[in-house]
Formats: structure tokens, C-alpha cells, sequence
């Protein structure tokens, strides 16, 4: 879990570790395969999946909502070629709010 939250750490201080536990226990496997353990904001497609994944049935997001709190994410990550699905996933609450959902 430290390394989640190291990462996470670089993005927002006050890592709420009861909520990157969540997350972790959500992305289950995925986390095992280096591929899916990452996230191309730059991809529509993937975009999309997390939209309609974690955004909408862990989160309760509509699609706009996810997609704004994504681009805020993006611009928060930037120069990050390697993002980590957890520190997006959480950073995603974070900015939209939805945090005290997964903690």
C-alpha cells in the first residue's frame, strides 16, 4: 500500500489510506499486469473506461462529470508518463468530490 501511497502523496498531501485500500481492493488483478496497472489519459478509449468503470459504479459520476474530474487529473499529472491507475483513481475522487465514497 505505501507505494500507492507514496505516489499519490506527490499529487496531495493528505493521503486518505482507508480509501487507497478501496481502490486497490476494486482494481484487484489489473494491478498484477503492468499494462492494465496504468492509465493513458490521452486515449479516448481508455478515458471511456474509466468513465463507465470506476467514475460511474464506484463513484456515481455522470459521463461530463468524469470527464471534467479527468482532465483535472491530466493537468495535475502532467509530464507523468506512467500513471498509476490507483493515484488517478484516487486524484479522480479527490477532485470531484467523491472521496468520503471510498474511504
Amino acid at each position: 500500500m505505501s507505494d500507492y501511497s507514496a505516489d499519490i502523496a506527490k499529487y496531495s498531501p493528505n493521503v486518505n489510506e482507508a480509501a487507497v485500500a478501496n481502490i486497490v481492493k476494486y482494481c484487484g488483478i489489473a494491478l498484477k499486469n503492468t499494462d492494465s496497472s496504468l492509465v493513458a489519459l490521452s486515449d479516448k478509449d481508455e478515458v471511456a473506461t474509466v468513465c463507465d468503470g470506476f467514475a460511474a459504479k464506484k463513484l456515481g459520476l455522470d459521463k461530463a462529470a468524469a470527464e471534467a474530474g479527468l482532465k483535472q487529473v491530466g493537468e495535475k499529472m502532467k509530464g507523468n508518463n506512467r500513471k498509476s491507475r490507483v493515484t488517478v483513481y484516487y486524484l479522480l475522487a479527490e477532485a470531484t468530490g467523491t472521496l468520503g465514497k471510498l474511504a
